[in-house]
């Protein structure tokens, strides 16, 4: 057991607050982009149903992905204020950017395209 699991609802209300979070008031354009986004991406999944065991790896999957983007956005958010302060996970997330972005246009993957 990898711990605790989010339900579907509950995963649904932390982007919403994260939402809040990075998008004060309901009426921003920002605001209502991202709450579309999210709420169209739930939709897409309504047809999906626990019970039936097809879907359960596949709701499972999506559970995951939403919690992997939650938690990028907190590292990131994190780096944002770590550089700030003279710390070194800001730099290393502008590193590791600038080396993605790099690999993209040579049209190489940067794990591929490094030698070490």
């Amino acid at each position: 057991m990898s711990g605790p699991t989010r339900t579907s609802i509950e995963l649904y209300r932390d982007l919403l607050r994260l939402i809040h979070n990075i998008a004060p008031g309901i009426t921003s354009p920002k605001s209502r982009a991202l709450r579309t986004m999210v709420r169209s991406e739930f939709d897409k999944s309504k047809s999906l149903s626990p019970t039936n065991p097809n879907d359960v790896s596949k709701i499972e999957s999506l559970k995951a992905n939403a919690i992997r983007a939650l938690s990028n956005y907190m590292l990131y958010v994190g780096g944002i204020h770590d550089k700030g302060k003279g710390g070194k996970l800001g730099l290393a997330m502008d590193s590791f950017h600038k080396k993605s972005l790099d690999g993209m246009s040579r049209g190489t993957d940067t794990d591929e395209g490094e030698k070490r």
